[in-house]
């Protein structure tokens, strides 16, 4: 017999010996459980874990916080003291998106020259429109910080927007944008 040996019936006696189900936590929480504690939390934004476990408790549910806890986060509501006044990410950028802008860099391969041309845009984040500042084949550190401060052109939404408050453009240079407006025939 070999150590190796012993170590394997070891290893065996003890497999057998210490089977059980690998189940951790408790039973799955019951929809109308969940639907109770979204509704209580959304309706009472001043309610922590611990006031919904009793109300649910004075309603015939045994909960505990922790349950509270773990379905308010996989809800993606805050905490009690955060849960009003919640200003996420998405909700700002709705509430900012009617004037602001988002800028960048696209390049077009040209097929007859095969240089790469780069277009600078800004695009309107509240609708989309996207308009285009200049094109340039190299654009270095010079070019591109003074492109935004020297355009501005009226948004969609009705508001003038320019880079910087003392940017002029001259009339001979309109800005030009990808929205062309309908050509309209004269009738006689």
């Amino acid at each position: 017999m070999t150590p190796g040996t012993i170590l394997r019936w070891h290893r065996r006696l003890v497999a057998r010996k210490w089977t059980h189900p690998h189940r951790t936590g408790g039973p799955p929480v019951d929809d109308t459980v969940v639907a109770l504690i979204e509704r209580m939390a959304r309706e009472n934004t001043g309610w922590g874990y611990r006031r919904i476990q009793g109300e649910l408790l004075k309603l015939g549910h045994q909960v505990a916080a922790s349950t509270v806890r773990r379905v308010l986060q996989r809800l993606r509501l805050p905490p009690t003291p955060r849960r009003d006044t919640d200003l996420s990410w998405r909700r700002f950028l709705r509430a900012q998106a009617t004037s602001m802008p988002a800028c960048d860099f696209f390049h077009v391969d040209c097929a007859l020259t095969l240089k790469r041309v780069y277009v600078f845009f800004v695009m309107e984040v509240a609708t989309r429109y996207v308009h285009i500042l200049g094109t340039t084949t190299n654009p270095d550190r010079a070019w591109t910080p003074n492109k935004p401060a020297t355009c501005s052109w009226t948004s969609t939404t009705g508001q003038t927007t320019s880079g910087s408050s003392s940017a002029t453009r001259p009339a001979s240079s309109p800005p030009r944008s990808t929205r062309s407006s309908p050509a309209r025939a004269s009738r006689p």
